[in-house]
């Protein structure tokens, strides 16, 4: 666990030219847990995984997660958009990706070119593949993403035989190899809903009709997060985890499954200074002390992340012990009440925001109970300032590569 790296340092990463400065906010990202994790819903689903690592892996950063999920025993990648799947093949990552949502304006040709699998959910997106498929004299990748319910993303049901006969033609002509067929869960995290099965039900009969017409799918894949974790039936010949990857519990009902928290946040106490009873704390003064008492500043706010509902709801650890946020979260920093004694604090010391919950540390799904979302947009959320720093094996090999 002594092995750190900054994806922030790596020559492609944003904000490159800047990581020399030290840094008031760090997500540390234990690649080990990263690693834990893909062994917990392997072992669950009895089956292979397609780690995904869109919006930059979580939040952690999609390169150093891939390299660390595929050193684990994940078979393949998935992301949301092709200039996430170009990134990867540019740092050089060489297994399979898939990547699932487009406009009829996506680099399609970059993809066939970077042997990405392209997810297809209309007849438009599958006529624009092939045409440039043939264009670039070239077999194009594909996957039919099929609506069965969810009713976003998807061949719609009204459009899967024209879809269907298409794809057919395509595939006789050398346009697409049709690698996968695909859908997405309405209901995953409520594993008893009939609807699960249901949706299994209809991409088995889709599946079926591309046998039918001579184009089958090599493999097919249904279940998320928890249906990997608790629904084994669907798990057909992949999984496609994405937040159990990073150590969050896409059931908190059932329990933490055995994943490990992936991401730790941590700041830099910036201020310490004394406030006298009856004086309110930031913006418009929605917190007054009752006593005289000591306060920090903590350089993290919105901008970074820290939702600005939080406002006098989050509780951080500093030296072992919690200490309450007070006033507005601003989009810069935030202020966390240390009592009359000062609690022992000090300008420098570090602030745990969250992370894996030792010793009761708040976890990310700590702020999304108490503002009514899902830790999913917390840990998406933590913005381009927090400095990613890296922890675990695979942490090594990336430093290696910088030198």
């Amino acid at each position: 666990m002594d092995a750190m790296t900054s994806y922030d340092s790596m020559p492609d990463a944003p904000g490159a030219a800047e990581t020399s400065l030290p840094a008031a906010l760090t997500a540390f990202i234990d690649l080990d847990a990263i690693a834990h994790n893909v062994g917990v819903v392997r072992a669950a689903a009895g089956t292979d995984v397609i780690a995904v690592v869109k919006a930059n892996g979580y939040g952690h950063g999609a390169v150093p997660v891939a390299r660390a999920a595929l050193a684990a025993g994940a078979a393949e990648l998935g992301v949301a958009h092709i200039g996430e799947a170009l990134a990867l093949r540019e740092a050089g990552i060489d297994a399979h990706i898939t990547a699932w949502l487009h406009t009829n304006h996506a680099p399609f040709d970059a993809a066939i070119g970077a042997d990405i699998d392209v997810a297809l959910s209309s007849r438009r997106q599958l006529a624009l593949v092939a045409d440039a498929a043939r264009r670039l004299g070239r077999t194009a990748t594909v996957t039919a993403k099929v609506d069965t319910g969810l009713n976003r993303s998807g061949v719609a049901a009204d459009e899967w035989a024209d879809f269907a006969d298409d794809l057919a033609k395509a595939k006789a002509d050398g346009a697409v190899r049709v690698r996968a067929i695909m859908c997405h869960l309405v209901r995953g995290d409520e594993p008893e809903h009939p609807l699960n099965s249901q949706q299994a039900e209809r991409l088995d009969a889709a599946a079926a009709d591309l046998v039918r017409l001579g184009s089958p799918a090599e493999v097919m894949h249904i279940a998320n997060s928890p249906a990997a974790l608790t629904r084994p039936d669907l798990a057909r010949d992949l999984v496609r985890p994405g937040i159990a990857l990073y150590g969050c519990t896409p059931i908190p009902e059932r329990g933490d499954f055995g994943l490990v928290p992936a991401m730790t946040l941590r700041a830099e106490v910036a201020l310490v200074k004394n406030l006298a009873a009856g004086q309110g704390v930031s913006y418009n003064h929605h917190w007054t002390s009752d006593r005289d008492t000591v306060i920090a500043v903590v350089p993290a706010g919105y901008a970074d992340g820290v939702p600005r509902l939080l406002s006098n709801q989050m509780h951080v650890q500093v030296n072992g012990r919690g200490f309450p946020q007070v006033g507005r979260v601003c989009m810069d920093q935030f202020v966390i009440d240390l009592g009359p004694d000062g609690g022992g604090v000090a300008e420098g010391d570090v602030v745990e925001l969250f992370g894996a919950g030792t010793g009761g540390a708040p976890i990310a799904r700590d702020w999304a109970d108490q503002i009514g979302t899902i830790d999913y947009e917390i840990i998406t959320g933590i913005g381009a300032r927090a400095h990613r720093q890296y922890v675990g094996g695979a942490a090594s090999d990336d430093s290696a590569e910088q030198r």
